[in-house]
């Protein structure tokens, strides 16, 4: 059975997109932390305890696959974490989990799934465009920027060594998405976002529409829900 894998979908942006596909009528699994009770009951297969920073987490959904004969066509990689800082307020211990969740994170779930995904598959890991170096003009929020700019070196990575399979993996930017993620913003700076806030339902329908039309040619980019293709 082909079926596209949310990773992350208790809420936001991985939420919609599973309520989008399944809407479609595409075949999608829902990996959850914690929740998934709203995506089950409307039929919906939900995989809850899916920490993205445990190893035996990732075995055990990697079994689960395999015992109901799931061949993944996508994986989505949305799970991740957002803690702002500045040069003053750094902290170490918090950029180490935003590296493990945001960077580590999705080349754990990869890895420890490639044997679940079809030889045609499709990845998409959820970055950001502040892990852009070449986009970055305004400096702060090191741990953040920090934990993308690794995760973006992760898809490019994998675009050359799952390539080979015939597998496309894109680093996806979503846009400003109005989630919880922006509760932890300063007010200066949530103000500014809030001028260009997409909802996750509008995120989730680009993110798809790149996906669908991703080919091994066009894949190892970090690419926009409209299309555009960012700097690295």
């Amino acid at each position: 059975m082909s079926t596209k894998l949310i990773i992350g979908a208790d809420t936001g942006i991985a939420n919609a997109m599973t309520r989008a596909l399944h809407a479609r009528g595409d075949s999608v699994v829902a990996a959850t932390l914690k929740g998934g009770a709203d995506l089950s009951g409307e039929g919906i297969e939900v995989i809850p305890d899916v920490d993205v920073t445990s190893d035996e987490a990732v075995a055990t959904l990697a079994k689960k696959l395999t015992e109901q004969d799931v061949t993944v066509s996508w994986l989505v990689h949305v799970a991740g974490v957002m803690f702002l800082d500045s040069l003053e307020t750094f902290d170490f211990d918090d950029a180490r989990r935003q590296f493990e969740i945001n960077t580590l994170g999705p080349l754990r779930v990869i890895r420890g799934l490639q044997n679940n995904l079809a030889d045609d598959a499709k990845v998409g890991i959820l970055t950001s465009r502040v892990g852009s170096i070449g986009d970055n003009t305004s400096g702060g929020d090191y741990a953040y920027r920090i934990s993308k700019a690794g995760a973006n070196m992760v898809a490019r990575n994998l675009s050359i060594d799952l390539g080979k399979r015939g597998i496309a993996v894109q680093a996806l930017h979503p846009g400003t998405v109005n989630t919880h993620l922006l509760d932890v913003m300063d007010p200066s700076v949530k103000e500014q976002a809030a001028a260009v806030l997409v909802t996750p339902e509008s995120a989730a329908a680009g993110l798809i529409d790149v996906l669908d039309n991703l080919t091994l040619e066009t894949a190892g980019q970090f690419q926009r829900t409209n299309g555009e293709v960012l700097p690295w």
